[in-house]
């Protein structure tokens, strides 16, 4: 199988601690892959790394076919390749409805001049149409964001991702603090866009990841402890001691 991205030899420290460690890291073009671990494992300063938000001290982050480095590259230019990232905490624009904060996220011209003469075309608001239907928000399109619940403001965040067509979606803990009935259509609408894309969930709650019914990698002290299908993992006597408990 085709890799997308390929983090190897990775270490960063942070005053003396080591948060990631000679880690290694493998995911294919279209593959949901959840990352599991305890507190302090690591978990967050890898997506740091992956989007470029931490320069390693160490190793190697390889993008795509042609095997380009993602640590020669800025933020900015990270999202433009195709890393899209899931913060934990839903950051949309409340004032705007649901269709304007998905029509300032689809993936257009971002120049000053193209930004200050944007006006919608059918196809944008086709686009924003399909998104809306995809994340369960059709009939919420003229809604203020600040309106909807905390369950529809996460899935709403995941559209304005999707929006910009992401290779890679990089998701925070996406079943936090919602409702049995949200958590449902979040890994549905999740194991969707796994079919197009390569999407990684951190998460801490077993049974969602269950439900995702994906490989799982658990990190431990910066580094990949275990892998495999969720039943593999959770019988490892290293996972149980760290993370899982007796």
């Amino acid at each position: 199988m085709s890799t997308l991205l390929e983090v190897s030899g990775v270490s960063v420290s942070f005053d003396g601690f080591k948060a990631i460690n000679n880690l290694a890291f493998k995911i294919g073009p279209a593959e949901m892959r959840a990352v599991i671990g305890p507190n302090g494992a690591g978990k967050t300063t890898f997506m740091d790394i992956i989007t470029g938000k931490t320069k390693p001290d160490e190793g190697r982050v390889l993008w795509g076919e042609k095997s380009v480095s993602l640590l020669s590259m800025n933020e900015s230019r990270i999202a433009q390749a195709g890393v899209g990232r899931k913060f934990q905490r839903p950051t949309v624009f409340e004032d705007q409805t649901v269709a304007e904060n998905l029509m300032l996220a689809l993936k257009n011209d971002r120049s000053p001049f193209a930004v200050l003469g944007f006006r919608p075309k059918q196809h944008d608001c086709d686009k924003v149409a399909e998104i809306a239907e995809q994340i369960g928000l059709l009939t919420q399109l003229e809604r203020k964001s600040g309106e909807l619940s905390h369950g529809q403001k996460q899935w709403l965040e995941i559209g304005m991702l999707l929006s910009q067509d992401p290779k890679l979606l990089l998701v925070d803990e996406p079943a936090a603090g919602m409702s049995p009935a949200e958590r449902e259509h979040t890994t549905e609408l999740l194991v969707e866009a796994a079919k197009t894309r390569a999407v990684v969930v951190v998460e801490h709650d077993m049974e969602f990841v269950r439900r995702l019914n994906c490989r799982v990698t658990v990190l431990h002290e910066g580094s990949v402890l275990a892998e495999g299908s969720l039943d593999h993992v959770t019988s490892d006597e290293r996972v149980i001691e760290v993370y899982l408990g007796r």
